[in-house]
């Protein structure tokens, strides 16, 4: 199941999602690699130590938003089968030199064939 859905992840092409470049499953062992992203992430940027004055203009922060929002539509609507990542938040953002978000850490993401809908009542993610 593992290999199954890495693979299908490793397909996404998309400007606004970090790529998967490779993997490793070993027994038990399994280990990802994504593609390098140059400006950390967006928690580090709107909670951390960057001075006193953010470099996180209301300009950027739109782009910001809109990129992830492109990112997460391309996953719902964009592939089949379509991806639902269940864990989005300000860390799971990635930032890079020119301020293009790309959503990342698919760990928690659930693929869905188009035939099938799909309701839980269970919580997922992480709290806070």
């Amino acid at each position: 199941e593992f290999r199954v859905e890495v693979e299908a992840i490793g397909r996404v092409r998309h400007k606004n999602l970090v790529r998967l470049l490779g993997y490793c499953a070993e027994g038990a062992g399994r280990m990802l690699v994504y593609e390098f992203v140059d400006n950390g992430n967006l928690e580090q940027w709107l909670h951390g130590d960057v001075g006193p004055v953010s470099p996180l203009t209301w300009e950027i922060r739109m782009k910001i938003i809109l990129g992830t929002a492109k990112g997460l539509a391309y996953l719902h609507e964009g592939l089949e089968p379509k991806v639902v990542h269940r864990d989005v938040k300000s860390s799971n953002i990635l930032l890079d030199k020119q301020w293009n978000a790309k959503v990342s850490d698919f760990g928690l993401a659930k693929l869905l064939g188009s035939e099938k809908s799909y309701v839980t009542t269970r919580v997922m993610g992480t709290f806070g």
